[in-house]
């Protein structure tokens, strides 16, 4: 009988066969060490949230469940896919997939934004954003195990930045790794919002790390 050899990934680190693929805001060959820069950035917004349904991917139970390894891997199939898409769009930054739920595969997610110019409508932006995703173009073939998504954007919701009722020590203890948190502190930029350590580069009072 073939036994499978240990998993050396630690604090929810998937293993690929030939790396570990770490969960959010983790770092290190085997995970062990939290990222030295968090950027909470997003959780400021603009933001604009939509739903979009892939019709060519089957979901399974545990896609539900954000730290499983189906979820991970499906998020980040989705999360390159609409970079492509979005790339071009002024003060685009990323996305986050929220939650997936059953019909073919929903997915519910957050696009975040650079804070806009006065004069300009978020509202337009969502709107603009949903028929964006809407006119990229699809593979012909959209059987499941077609390389590339084919998918429907459902909905798009323009959300301001809010005025967090966290102060930034709470944001960074909220959003840093559980058993990592206490390292962590708030660091305001000119451009939003990051949680850093003592080891990260260029911030005040940081030292050299590289021992551990």
């Amino acid at each position: 009988t073939l036994v499978s050899p240990p998993d050396p990934c630690l604090n929810g680190g998937l293993w690929m066969g030939t790396a570990c693929l770490c969960p959010p805001n983790m770092d290190g060959p085997r995970c062990e060490f939290g990222a030295s820069t968090i950027n909470l950035t997003a959780e400021l917004g603009p933001f604009v949230t939509m739903t979009a349904r892939v019709t060519n991917r089957d979901f399974s139970e545990d896609m539900g469940d954000t730290s499983s390894p189906g979820h991970r891997r499906f998020a980040e199939e989705f999360s390159r896919t609409m970079d492509g898409i979005y790339r071009n769009v002024p003060g685009y930054r990323g996305i986050d997939v929220l939650s997936l739920s059953r019909g073919s595969v929903v997915v519910n997610y957050r696009v975040q934004l650079r804070p806009l110019p006065a004069n300009a409508s978020l509202e337009r932006r969502a709107l603009e954003l949903l028929t964006m995703a809407n006119a990229a173009s699809q593979p012909h073939n959209c059987s499941t195990s077609a390389h590339q998504l084919c998918f429907t954007a459902i909905s798009a919701r323009a959300t301001r930045a809010a005025t967090p009722a966290l102060n930034d020590t709470e944001l960074c203890r909220r959003h840093t790794p559980a058993n990592f948190s206490r390292f962590y502190f708030p660091h305001r930029t000119a451009n939003g919002l990051l949680c850093v350590t003592n080891c990260t580069l260029n911030v005040p009072g940081s030292f050299d790390c590289h021992r551990g």
